[in-house]
């Protein structure tokens, strides 16, 4: 019995341990079909999904771009020049667009967006989930586009970026493209500072694309562009503009160039650069991107060399005078009547002859024939040497995108009808930026400012020492004189004691070499107060018509210079330094 009881418990457990076998391998077959199905299901749901299932795939995880903010550009005293603000743009979303067929009618009903236009931006991109369909829109439209609540219809956060001044200062200051890259002017110069990055916040979504949850590094705050103060002062650079747009047409000119400076900091004030376009006048200033986009264009003060005729004398004069090659007192053998002949028979023409006179009387009457004298005294090297020591034919530094070097004869190709040459002012181009550097050495102690454009910048330029600081006062006085009894008697200011220098230069002809016999660049520059110079403004008017009248600098540009100097030292609360006798004996001398 016992043998039999313990065969049938052996035999129980067997079973059991066959069911349970069974159904193990039986659970495991299940649970493999079950895992083949799924994946199965997963591949078709990837490859060939469901139509209704399409318009809702996607990556789970969204992203939404924050907006850095492009830098201000300001003027000296906080006036806004360049501003970005938030603007939004239309975008449509067609795969939820409840009818394709009607929604550009829509809203063009709504805001006015033309409907063909809308149909062929959507017709390009229907399986797209973002069409931009409009530029900035206007506050008005904005509203109406959050009132009616459309389907598929958002608004994307776009920067936009304003210039509240209008045209003022308008090729100084640049543009950007859509992207907000800088294009032109100082836009483009200060991008580095003025860009700004952006930032974004990716967030896990729901299938409504509302956001479930957001990583520790799922945010990337933006970073804002820097301000940028410029040295530029709006007042005075509006006034500029219109003084000098006022020149141009009143002497049917082909354009025209005006700086200030302050000579002591080296900071630029103003600068306004013009072309007038006239029909039947060959080789006047051209600027095919101007006529594109007033802010594109190239700022001639910077870009374009002139030839600066007897407003490059100073120089010269202040050189050759240090040097010992001649005294201030000396009388030279300058003519009477006719032109003058050099050492190589080359005959110099005065626009008056007075005969023998002093070499100070020479810088105030604007005399060839005596800087051609002192010129063939000196020698090349030192007339080369003055040429750089007042950085001619050497870049300025001071920001402003395309600059260039000015042309000056080289060495080996420099002669003794170069020499002279360039002591009138003749054979060297410099840009005005050049010309009014060098001339504010003799508003100084001799020595040559960094030029600038934004406050507290510091110019690569190495400042350096033109000439002594008692050479500099001199050649003021004498530059004061050139007001009451030279070429600058026309330009004389009222309250102010100017020291300046006037400009006639023939213009050179754009093609076959020369000159035109009967077509000038007039120019004047001047510096006031006297004993302590508190600006220096240079003017040039391009090729005025001489029909009209009037072509010398004194005339044409001279007015203009003084006018510059009495608004932005009366703007600035600089007190006037003219006596009341100085005035008179001005008058009297004019008449």
């Amino acid at each position: 019995m016992a043998g039999s009881s313990h065969a049938d418990i052996t035999n129980i457990q067997q079973r059991q341990s066959r069911r349970i076998a069974f159904w193990a391998i039986g659970c495991s077959i299940i649970a493999c079909v079950a895992m083949l199905g799924i994946s199965l299901r997963v591949l078709q749901l990837k490859v060939a999904p469901d139509s209704r299932l399409q318009a809702i795939m996607g990556d789970p995880i969204s992203t939404r771009p924050s907006v850095g903010r492009r830098g201000d550009l300001i003027d000296r005293r906080g006036r806004l020049l360049a501003t970005s603000t938030i603007g939004w743009r239309l975008f449509i979303d067609p795969t939820l667009v409840d009818d394709l067929g009607t929604i550009s009618v829509e809203l063009q009903d709504l805001i006015g967006l033309d409907a063909i236009e809308t149909d062929r931006k959507l017709n390009r991109r229907l399986h797209s989930r973002f069409v931009p369909v409009s530029n900035i829109l206007e506050d008005w439209q904005v509203d109406r586009i959050n009132s009616a609540d459309l389907r598929g219809i958002g608004l994307e956060r776009r920067l936009v970026r304003s210039y509240p001044q209008g045209s003022t200062a308008a090729r100084l200051v640049g543009t950007v493209g859509f992207d907000h890259q800088g294009l032109g002017g100082l836009e483009h110069a200060l991008e580095d500072q003025l860009l700004g990055q952006g930032g974004k916040l990716r967030y896990l979504r729901d299938v409504r694309n509302r956001p479930m949850w957001v990583a520790s590094d799922g945010y990337e705050p933006h970073v804002d562009g820097e301000p940028v103060r410029l040295t530029i002062d709006l007042a005075i650079q509006r006034y500029l503009e219109e003084r000098l747009q006022e020149a141009v047409d009143d002497c049917n000119a082909g354009g025209g160039r005006a700086i200030v400076i302050d000579p002591q900091s080296g900071e630029i004030l103003a600068l306004s650069d013009i072309i007038n376009k006239r029909e039947g006048w060959p080789g006047q200033p051209e600027d095919p991107l101007r006529e594109k986009h007033e802010r594109l264009g190239r700022n001639r003060c910077v870009t374009d060399p002139y030839e600066p005729g007897s407003t490059f004398k100073p120089f010269v004069w202040a050189v050759a005078t240090e040097s010992g090659a001649a005294d201030a007192l000396e009388v030279l053998p300058t003519p009477a009547a006719t032109p003058y002949r050099t050492s190589t028979g080359r005959r110099i023409r005065d626009v008056h002859y007075y005969g023998p006179v002093t070499w100070r009387r020479v810088l105030v009457k604007s005399l060839n024939s005596g800087m051609a004298i002192v010129a063939e005294r000196i020698s090349e090297e030192a007339m080369q040497g003055c040429v750089e020591r007042f950085g001619f034919g050497q870049r300025t530094g001071c920001g402003i995108a395309g600059e260039t070097a000015g042309l000056v004869t080289p060495s080996k190709s420099w002669s003794s009808y170069t020499q002279v040459s360039v002591s009138m002012g003749h054979e060297i181009a410099v840009t005005p930026l050049q010309m009014v550097r060098g001339f504010a050495a003799f508003a100084r102690d001799g020595s040559l400012p960094s030029l600038c454009l934004v406050s507290e910048d510091e110019s690569t330029l190495i400042r350096q020492q033109a000439i002594s600081a008692d050479m500099a006062r001199e050649v003021r006085e004498i530059l004061e004189e050139v007001m009451t009894d030279g070429t600058g008697r026309k330009s004389q200011s009222e309250q102010y004691r100017l020291f300046g220098k006037s400009g006639t230069a023939q213009l050179p002809k754009s093609e076959g070499g020369g000159y035109h016999q009967d077509r000038y660049i007039s120019s004047f520059i001047a510096g006031a107060p006297f004993d302590t110079p508190e600006v220096v403004v240079l003017c040039v008017i391009d090729d005025p018509d001489r029909s009209l009248g009037a072509w010398y600098g004194g005339r044409v540009a001279g007015p203009v210079t003084r006018d510059v100097i009495d608004f932005s030292l009366e703007y600035m609360g600089v007190p006037s330094d003219k006596l009341p006798q100085d005035a008179s004996l001005s008058d009297r001398r004019t008449n």
